[in-house]
């Protein structure tokens, strides 16, 4: 088995892990507005 070391794919990989990092932290924001939203709408009963 041979490997090849080629600069360009660490780039390449490096923006694909850049674009999977930014997704979670997308998805985290939108959970955290959501939960923002529902407690607006359906206040705590104390």
């Amino acid at each position: 088995m041979e490997l090849n070391f080629d600069p360009e794919i660490i780039g390449q990989g490096l923006e694909i892990m850049a674009f999977g990092m930014a997704g979670v932290f997308v998805v985290a924001i939108i959970l955290y507005l959501a939960s923002l939203a529902l407690l607006k709408v359906f206040p705590s009963q104390k």
